[in-house]
């Protein structure tokens, strides 16, 4: 059944004063008791009116009413570029207005149409097929219920059941566009998508109700949420790009890219996907959500990166940075740092540039902090150089340790043994059975192994050290805290939501970094002093630099410990 779509009404046609022409027909006749108004045409009949050439092998020629019928191999010829074929025509000089029927097709350009029913309206120069058609352009089959082309424009409109095939039959298809609505341009080869519209090319899906794609280049351009799936990932954005040949796609405004197979979603204003190499990078507002444990871990970055290796292969493991004013949530776990690494292989996350650790009511920070998980949970924690762990008591008293590194172990999420080693000065608060608190023991030792039951230190264990006990009420203020104590609550990611926030520590509490210098040169003749060589050769003297011992090269920097902040 015919199908016409909602159209603008048409413009107020005016007749064509213009006369249809008939140059040759081998007989001619009139017949009333057949045609009472038309004039019989047999043999070779042409006509041609403002410029078109129409040819058939019969024809009923109505000259009053300037129109005609045009029957077997008619043939419509408009200059070299428009050439349009059927088995019957009918011809209509006033409107313009030409209708072909059975064995339709229709040829513009790189365009063909293939229909039974087609009117081609001259006047506004548009064709049009209203009972199913089919259309081949470059490699691109399309077909739809409805369909309009402007010649001059090279714009066609197709609608209902509008199906686009790339490359077309015979060849297996590799791009499959459905939709109810679709625009196109036989120039350039790219689908306009007005409606919902869903697009299959190999393992990547596309739904998109407004977007372009370019079906020579594989490249799409899709707007207003659209979405792409591709091998278990999932991208939408105000706006998207995608190119199917490089697998690579692009994403601006409000983005949420999912990965169901690793668990895990990075949002942002921009996104870069590849799929050939499992590489993906957010930024502007970037968020990155691992939902692959029990507990969701939520950590925001100006720029959060993906790197894959040994895709395809049973040894493939993935790689994520996250870099300036990084900052972490999970509701047994917050972080903050400048930047961060972690890597699927060992399970490792480290922390660098003034990394800073909490959990529950302890506090954790260093020049470089590596978490290490097993399954779940947080397996242990290591804090290297100028490590501090603070554990608060309350407003005023707070457990601390310092170090030269430091090292937490968990099971099941809790934890059970702490130790510290080089330079280790310890403010630590006992408490009796009845949760009282009794003294502040203050201690100096090279190691400590701090053993913990239920949150509660069962037994402290370190070799040879020196100490001090204050009762609480004799305890001098300048104990309270050790030389490099330092709370940075303030600093602390509340919820999830607040990781936008980038709080800075406190003038003045920051680590700083201070630069050892190399050893000086030293040349052939200092050695031989230092040994006691004499060299009687005459021109010892005048003998510059020979040797050198090997610059000693510059040692990691090392940072100062912060000032106590409770006290400014």
């Amino acid at each position: 059944m015919a199908v016409t779509p909602d159209r603008k009404p048409a413009k107020q046609r005016t007749p064509s004063d213009s006369k249809v022409h008939l140059l040759h027909a081998d007989r001619l006749y009139f017949d009333e008791r057949l045609h009472k108004t038309a004039q019989i045409l047999v043999g070779d009949v042409r006509f041609s009116h403002e410029g078109v050439l129409m040819y058939c092998d019969s024809a009923l020629y109505y000259e009053s009413t300037n129109s005609f019928d045009a029957f077997g191999n008619v043939r419509m010829n408009q200059g070299d570029t428009l050439h349009l074929n059927s088995e019957v025509l009918y011809y209509n000089g006033l409107d313009r207005l030409a209708r072909a029927r059975y064995d339709v097709v229709l040829k513009h350009g790189t365009m063909t149409i293939y229909t039974d029913s087609l009117d081609y309206d001259r006047l506004y120069e548009l064709g049009y097929f209203f009972e199913g058609g089919k259309v081949l352009d470059h490699d691109n089959q399309l077909t739809s219920d409805w369909g309009e082309y402007s010649p001059p424009t090279h714009e066609a409109v197709f609608n209902y059941n509008v199906r686009l095939v790339n490359p077309a039959p015979p060849a297996k298809p590799e791009t499959v566009l459905i939709s109810d609505t679709l625009h196109y341009n036989n120039q350039t080869a790219i689908a306009h998508i007005v409606g919902p519209s869903n697009i299959e090319n190999g393992e990547s899906h596309i739904y998109s109700e407004l977007g372009y794609y370019d079906t020579q280049a594989k490249h799409s351009h899709l707007l207003d949420r659209s979405i792409l799936t591709n091998n278990g990932k999932r991208l939408v954005g105000d706006s998207v790009v995608w190119n199917d040949d490089v697998a690579i796609a692009e994403a601006f405004g409000n983005v949420v890219y999912t990965d169901v197979v690793n668990k895990n979603i990075f949002t942002g204003e921009y996104c870069y996907y590849e799929d050939s190499t499992g590489y993906v990078m957010a930024t502007d507002s970037a968020l990155a959500i691992d939902y692959s444990q029990q507990d969701t871990m939520y950590a925001h970055a100006d720029t959060i990166k993906v790197f894959t290796y040994n895709i395809d292969t049973d040894s493939i493991y993935r790689v994520v940075h996250a870099y300036y004013h990084m900052r972490a949530f999970r509701n047994d776990l917050q972080a903050v740092c400048d930047s961060l690494v972690y890597d699927t292989r060992d399970s490792v996350l480290y922390m660098y540039r003034d990394p800073i650790l909490w959990q529950q009511g302890q506090q954790q920070l260093g020049e470089e902090i590596r978490i290490f998980f097993s399954g779940d949970n947080i397996d242990s924690t290591l804090v290297l150089r100028q490590a501090l762990s603070v554990e608060k008591i309350d407003d005023i008293h707070y457990n601390q340790v310092t170090g030269h590194e430091m090292h937490s172990y968990f099971k099941d999420g809790e934890l059970y043994l702490s130790t510290s080693e080089g330079n280790v000065f310890v403010n630590y608060y006992p408490f009796d059975e009845d949760s009282i608190m009794i003294e502040l023991n203050y201690t100096e030792t090279s190691l400590l192994k701090m053993y913990v039951n239920k949150r509660n230190v069962d037994h402290i264990w370190m070799p040879a050290a020196t100490g001090i006990m204050y009762p609480i009420p004799l305890i001098p203020p300048d104990k309270l805290y050790l030389q490099n104590f330092a709370w940075f609550d303030y600093i602390r990611p509340r919820d999830r939501f607040d990781l936008f926030e980038w709080r800075p520590k406190q003038s003045g509490t920051e680590l700083k970094k201070s630069v050892r210098h190399s050893a000086p040169k030293q040349t052939l003749t200092d050695i031989k002093k230092q040994r006691g060589i004499v060299d009687k050769s005459p021109e010892a003297s005048d003998v510059q630099e020979t040797s050198e011992v090997p610059e000693v090269p510059e040692t990691p920097e090392v940072q100062d410990v912060p000032l106590n902040p409770q006290n400014q």
